[in-house]
């Protein structure tokens, strides 16, 4: 029976522990993100909001060039550690979405709206964000588990050399995602009544 909404986003949680198996094929995932693209809201309608799916040797290659990136940073007798996380958390799931955001359209934007130029990065930050937790939340109702990562700006250039992307695309995120192979780690949550005020 599928989730409902408010069953998919409960159960969202960062899993660090997938295997390389789908639980859908590989058109479903795309759909996903093609469902989020076009109906995530954005400021002034901007659609910022830019994704690369990687799969199969294209997602371990990604996981790679961040193992290799981060071994000429991390101190040696500390790189194991760092290793066995790439390798058994990220890079053993079935694929990884990065998020993007196009800075062309942000400038432009600013420029076409100065009154508001400030702000328009900070909007650009929120898109992203809902997209994130949007493809999260879906994902999640098809059986996958991810995590969110950040190995921007390390990775940058070199990601970017690989895939051709557009030097005018910002990586904000990494997503790697796979099939649970364990349940996530509890979650504390803070009190509501000191995160919530309501007013009658």
């Amino acid at each position: 029976m599928a989730l409902t909404f408010k069953e998919a986003l409960k159960n969202r949680r960062t899993y660090y522990t997938i295997s390389n198996e789908s639980t859908v094929s590989d058109e479903q995932i795309k759909e996903i993100l093609e469902h989020a693209l076009l109906h995530v809201p954005s400021s002034f309608n901007s659609q910022t909001t830019r994704v690369v799916l990687l799969l199969g040797d294209q997602h371990k290659k990604l996981w790679n060039i961040t193992k290799e990136t981060l071994r000429k940073i991390v101190p040696a007798e500390h790189f194991g550690a760092t290793e066995s996380k790439i390798d058994g958390a990220f890079a053993a799931g079935y694929g990884t979405i990065l998020f993007y955001e196009d800075t062309e359209v942000v400038e432009g934007l600013q420029k076409s709206f100065p009154s508001y130029s400030e702000n328009f990065p900070i909007w650009s930050q929120q898109t992203a964000g809902m997209h994130q937790l949007a493809v999260w939340t879906m994902l999640e109702e098809v059986g996958f588990g991810a995590s969110l990562q950040h190995y921007n700006p390390l990775i940058d250039a070199e990601v970017a050399s690989t895939w051709g992307i557009s030097p005018k695309w910002k990586l904000m995120a990494e997503m790697p995602f796979g099939k649970p192979t364990a349940a996530p780690g509890e979650k504390e949550f803070q009190p509501l009544e000191k995160r919530l005020l309501v007013f009658r």
